[in-house]
């Protein structure tokens, strides 16, 4: 069983309707243009998504400079459009009670949507050049996709 105690929040704010963050999320064409950190791609024909309560996804990022394939994949938990999406988080064929589990809550703010982002499972903190990082710089392609 993972430790629930064990993880980290990250919050953005995008000039974006929380329908528009959502598909983000949700819609594999989209996903495969921002999923990933830098210095990897995300190719289109890794990511399929079955965007329902017990529903998989996948998805490989490949490493621009050495080409290594990294696939990740879970099951969607919670489902609830434009509001909340919670999902298993690691290996396509891993246990779902044994991985991390991410929890993605869209608000509609004045400037576009807030989006709160929290991992729970492994630790993470600003600047470990892991999880936290990582995740930061997924973010980051989303913020750019966004635009």
């Amino acid at each position: 069983m993972i430790d629930v105690s064990k993880g980290f929040t990250l919050v953005r704010t995008f000039e974006a309707s929380p329908e528009e963050v959502w598909k983000a999320w949700t819609d594999p064409d989209a996903a495969a243009q921002w999923w990933r950190p830098r210095g990897t791609t995300t190719p289109r024909e890794t990511v399929e998504m079955d965007t329902q309560v017990g529903g998989r996804y996948t998805y490989t990022m490949v490493n621009d400079a050495v080409g290594n394939k990294v696939v990740t994949g879970g099951v969607y938990r919670e489902v609830v459009p434009f509001e909340r999406l919670v999902f298993t988080w690691g290996h396509p064929d891993g246990d779902p009670d044994d991985t991390p589990v991410i929890t993605v809550t869209l608000e509609p703010v004045n400037e576009g949507t807030r989006m709160t982002f929290d991992l729970r499972g492994v630790e993470g903190a600003e600047g470990d050049g892991s999880f936290h990082d990582g995740w930061q710089e997924v973010l980051d392609s989303l913020e750019n996709y966004m635009k």
